[in-house]
């Protein structure tokens, strides 16, 4: 299941929609779809940061998609999120142990166990 992630912009807490980039080579910033992962030199826009970018004067804004829409999660998200939730939801019965073990001793949540055959305790 992705994550959403946040506009990069200071203050702003809206989900990510865009990916913009730089080429510093070719004076260049290039404003794409979101990245599947999250890069260190790029930067997560929202649709309203994404639609307002202005690039320095000299420099060329390319834009791979006219219009950012946040897409909203998947049928492959939902599924995924419904899967964690069962998995979460399933009891979880503890292992059961010989009875030739007995506990000895506890300590918050760790337990000293002896078998019953070892006198060297």
């Amino acid at each position: 299941m992705r994550s959403v992630r946040q506009c990069s912009r200071s203050a702003c807490t809206n989900a990510a929609v865009a990916t913009l980039t730089y080429v510093y080579a070719d004076s260049t910033a290039v404003l794409g779809p979101l990245a599947h992962l999250a890069e260190p030199h790029s930067y997560d826009l929202c649709a309203e940061h994404a639609e307002r970018l202005t690039a320095p004067r000299g420099w060329e804004v390319l834009r791979l998609m006219p219009e950012f829409e946040d897409a909203g999660p998947s049928p492959d998200d939902l599924s995924a999120l419904a899967d964690a939730v069962r998995e979460a939801g399933k009891v979880r019965r503890p292992a059961a142990e010989p009875s030739s073990v007995t506990e000895t001793a506890r300590r918050g949540h760790l337990r000293v166990l002896r078998a019953d055959d070892d006198t060297s305790a």
